[in-house]
């Protein structure tokens, strides 16, 4: 941004016949100086101009809005057919508070010209691009009631919550759009690593059906859990995954979504991708699928040694005993021994006629015996990659339940897959570029704060 410079008689000039400014301005010079003795302290003198500033911003935005609203209206003057038809007060909602002002409107033949709000982009009663920015920034962390009060805590005023709500999923859903158009192929050229870590895991969250004959929405609504699908991919050693995921779709979803973290991950013709997860069919399937022989599927460590765990309740006679016996396979499967576990388990299976519920050596045994090419542990540990899934896991905590699974709070499925893209969008760094995008393509004036979304009937 240039800087611009005035003489010292037109800075006098514009201090004339703008007096507020003036005083504002006098006002932060006055803190800055010290010139009352009452700011002696650091944050003493921050807030003070923090709040100076925020009234400076206020007043001059709103200056600006004037001097707008009287250069569009001698621009439209000089145009021929245009016709008075009054004024109007406008007003809307920023950063600096709400800014109001008073348009001249025309009449073109049969429609009527608001010159100001076009020229300025402005919505009458909405909200401006970067207080939009800062609401999204918090309701995709916090609930949409607690937002009013951020607002207040950080910028001086607040915002209803119903506007806020309107304004997270709007913009949450134009970023789940954008996701879904670019999913990446498989890679044609050599990756930036060689061995890229992946994992995929599924997790529950609460969500409703309203009820399509009822006025009320909040009678009659179908509440159940969906499943949400998180994927996420790094380089070997790296701790900044990419994250994807979503709900609707199923394990094709997951599986496209997976390809798509590993290659912004660096996977490409000569990568290797370590996939490590619980063992769910669906998860080994899609491993296969996108990645062929360039992919291998480990099984969480944690998860066999549940099956372990259970098992060893009917083998050893007390918890001592049981906790021996479970590290004694637990260090054979590391060590590539899984023949001797087999072994172990195999003469204290229990009968065919014995259900799988109250069989668990036997369901033991079947599980290990039917996954040996997935459990290959020496492998994994000597070239530094995971043995467990606990990363996917927390994933789910802090993309998905962080957010979406409070009490209370029911979502539609389109509502909840638009905050987990929003909050995804957020974890793998393109938030910047989301609002670079809008300040560079602004939508119309008519669609700025009144997307199109379906309202979520519970707070959420």
């Amino acid at each position: 941004m240039a800087t611009v410079k005035l003489s010292d008689e037109a800075l006098s000039a514009f201090f004339q016949s703008h007096p507020g400014f003036r005083d504002r301005v006098a006002a932060i010079a006055s803190a800055v100086g010290n010139l009352d003795g009452d700011l002696g302290e650091a944050d003493a003198a921050e807030e003070r101009l923090v709040e100076e500033m925020r009234l400076l911003g206020r007043e001059s935005l709103q200056g600006w809005a004037q001097e707008r609203v009287e250069a569009t209206e001698r621009e439209v003057r000089q145009q021929p057919g245009m016709h008075g038809n009054g004024k109007k007060k406008v007003c809307w909602h920023t950063k600096f508070g709400e800014i109001e002002v008073l348009e001249p409107q025309y009449r073109f033949e049969n429609s009527r010209v608001r010159p100001f709000i076009l020229g300025a982009k402005v919505s009458p009663r909405g909200c401006s691009r970067p207080l939009q920015r800062a609401i999204t920034d918090f309701a995709a962390d916090d609930p949409f009631a607690k937002v009013p009060s951020k607002l207040r805590e950080h910028y001086g005023f607040e915002i209803g919550e119903s506007t806020i709500q309107r304004i997270t999923l709007g913009h949450a859903q134009v970023i789940f759009e954008s996701a879904e158009g670019v999913d990446l192929e498989f890679p044609k050229e050599p990756g930036l690593y060689k061995q890229i870590v992946a994992e995929t895991d599924g997790g529950m969250i609460p969500v409703m059906e309203p009820d399509a004959g009822q006025n009320d929405k909040r009678k009659g609504k179908k509440l159940s859990w969906r499943e949400a699908k998180i994927t996420l991919a790094h380089a070997n050693g790296s701790r900044t995954p990419v994250y994807g995921g979503g709900i609707e779709g199923g394990a094709d979803m997951a599986g496209r979504k997976l390809l798509t973290c590993a290659v912004r991950a660096g996977f490409g013709t000569e990568s290797r991708v370590h996939a490590v997860g619980d063992g769910a069919p669906w998860i080994v399937g899609q491993v296969e699928e996108r990645f062929g022989e360039q992919g291998s599927y480990l099984i969480d460590l944690y998860h066999v040694c549940e099956y372990l765990g259970a098992a060893a309740k009917t083998i050893a006679p007390d918890d001592a005993a049981r906790k021996a016996w479970v590290e004694t396979q637990k260090d054979a499967l590391k060590t590539g021994r899984l023949d001797e576990v087999l072994a172990a388990l195999a003469p204290h299976r229990e009968a065919p006629g014995v259900i799988d519920e109250q069989a668990p050596a036997r369901v033991c045994h079947r599980y290990l015996a039917a996954r040996k090419d997935q459990l290959n542990y020496p492998d994994a540990l000597a070239q530094g990659l995971p043995v467990g899934s606990g990363e996917i896991e927390s994933a789910h905590r802090y993309v998905v339940q962080r957010r979406l699974k409070l009490a209370g709070a029911w979502w539609r499925v389109e509502n909840a897959e638009h905050m987990i893209a929003l909050r995804i969008n957020r974890l793998n760094g393109d938030w910047e570029a989301y609002w670079r995008s809008l300040a560079t393509n602004p939508p119309a004036p008519a669609n700025l704060n009144r997307p199109k979304v379906s309202q979520n009937v519970a707070a959420a």
